[in-house]
């Protein structure tokens, strides 16, 4: 019988270190006001209202921030914008 053993942290670590470029991208303004909007927790419709934009706007800007930082999805840019240093 085999002892169960919880590689969670291990996995998250792995992501962590290939979703997190080398250097950090260049990033627009605006880009930076919705990784730090998404960092905080907010949804694209709260962010769009901050920012006085559309939410078709966020989602255009999520999708090239998970472009640029080489994620796929919205948990993966909170963590690399924690991993950043926001």
């Amino acid at each position: 019988m085999h002892a169960s053993v919880d590689h969670s942290d291990t996995n998250i670590s792995r992501a962590r270190a290939a979703a997190a470029p080398a250097t950090p991208p260049r990033l627009t303004p605006t880009q930076r006001k919705v990784l730090q909007g998404v960092y905080s927790g907010l949804l694209n419709k709260q962010i769009a209202f901050d920012l006085g934009i559309a939410e078709a706007t966020v989602k255009a800007h999520m999708t090239a921030l998970m472009r640029k930082l080489n994620v796929r999805n919205r948990t993966q840019v909170a963590m690399v914008a924690k991993d950043l240093g926001w």
